[in-house]
């Protein structure tokens, strides 16, 4: 399951999280973004209840972006102790992200 969130629930969802958390940002505009949609979709029911995976509009939450400085997306950031350990920025395919997903765990 992907969680949706907002500037309002990010510290919670995100910073907070007890699990390593990736967070794609995107936006509905983005085709690229659309692209990668179903690739984190497909992780996230991998990898249930080891890693959290949520998903945030940038067009909706522009704070989140600019504190994370994004210049581009689709953004797959990884989060672990509420801190950023690797970005991906792109369309890219599962087999490009599970190993760097791995290294949470």
């Amino acid at each position: 399951m992907v969680i949706e969130v907002t500037e309002q629930n990010f510290e919670d969802e995100v910073i907070k999280s007890a699990l390593p958390v990736l967070v794609d940002l995107w936006a509905p505009w983005c085709r690229p973004c659309l692209m990668v949609a179903p690739v984190v979709d497909s992780l996230a029911e991998k990898y249930n209840g080891r890693v959290k995976f949520c998903r945030l509009n940038v067009d909706e939450s522009p704070r989140v972006a600019a504190r994370y400085r994004i210049m581009a997306i689709p953004t797959l950031m990884l989060f672990k102790g509420g801190e950023v350990v690797d970005t991906v920025i792109g369309a890219v395919p599962e087999r490009a992200l599970q190993p760097k997903i791995e290294e949470l765990l």
